[in-house]
């Protein structure tokens, strides 16, 4: 995959892609990642990439000029081609007025061959830009950050561990946190070590069994795979229900997921 950056912060990105997960898929070659200074496509002797909004306000906004020729120098495929899904290929801005980022949609861009990330700053971005140059818009969350290179570098972490072969064991992006069951997979939902089924993952223990008193639950020793799953299952639910209970909503609950709901619920009134 080939992901570029466009930015005015080229340098910010010199410390989050050098580690970890998108380092090893650097190396290995499953993913490609260029910056591109927006200031590079300025017209003028200053480099000015931003302006006062037409209608006054505070603050200044990234001008069209700069982005769109940024952009149609990287040669992507038409904006019509993009949408029609027949590239390969999207142009995603980055601003906190865009739809919320999830991880459904990090498995889709994960499929492409091409993303290109705007970064927005100020204020914001030239609406235009919006309109007829990127195919949507997206924010990490209902936050404000500085700019939209933390947003792109954590959409680029997301994306890449998703690539086949970045992650070393590729089950193990099954079954985290958000990430939903997928049709056509043996059962009727995740198993005992796979798949959150769009949940939050539940909770690991690792050595030793009992530390300061507080000890591993005797289940996860048993050796008993359908009892771990069980528990495991309960216990996303239960976390779930406390921390994020809008997931619950949005995810197909089974028979059994309903039946152990009813069991944490009686058991927490």
């Amino acid at each position: 995959m080939k992901i570029d950056i466009v930015t005015i912060f080229p340098g910010f990105f010199r410390g989050p892609l050098d580690y970890g997960i998108i380092r090893r898929a650097r190396d290995a070659g499953l993913v490609r990642v260029e910056m591109h200074d927006l200031r590079a496509f300025a017209a003028d002797r200053h480099r000015t990439v931003d302006d006062r909004p037409f209608g006054g306000g505070e603050g200044m906004v990234l001008k069209p000029e700069p982005i769109f020729e940024c952009v149609e120098a990287l040669e992507v495929a038409s904006r019509e081609e993009r949408l029609a899904g027949r590239a390969g290929q999207s142009v995603i801005l980055l601003s906190a007025q865009g739809k919320r980022f999830h991880q459904s949609q990090s498995q889709e861009l994960s499929r492409l061959e091409r993303l290109v990330l705007i970064c927005g700053r100020y204020e914001g971005v030239d609406e235009r830009v919006s309109q007829s140059l990127a195919d949507c818009e997206l924010s990490i969350g209902d936050y404000v950050v500085s700019g939209g290179e933390i947003a792109a570098a954590v959409i680029v972490d997301c994306v890449t561990r998703l690539i086949p072969g970045a992650v070393g064991n590729e089950a193990s992006t099954r079954q985290e946190s958000f990430t939903a069951h997928e049709s056509g997979s043996s059962g009727n939902g995740p198993t005992a070590t796979c798949g959150s089924g769009g949940l939050l993952d539940y909770p690991h223990y690792t050595r030793p069994a009992d530390f300061r008193g507080m000890a591993v639950p005797q289940v996860l020793a048993s050796g008993n795979h359908e009892e771990i799953r069980r528990w495991r299952r309960r216990s996303a639910l239960e976390k779930t229900l406390r921390n994020r209970p809008d997931l619950l909503q949005q995810v197909g609950l089974s028979e059994e997921d309903k039946e152990l709901l009813s069991q944490i619920a009686a058991k927490n009134t």
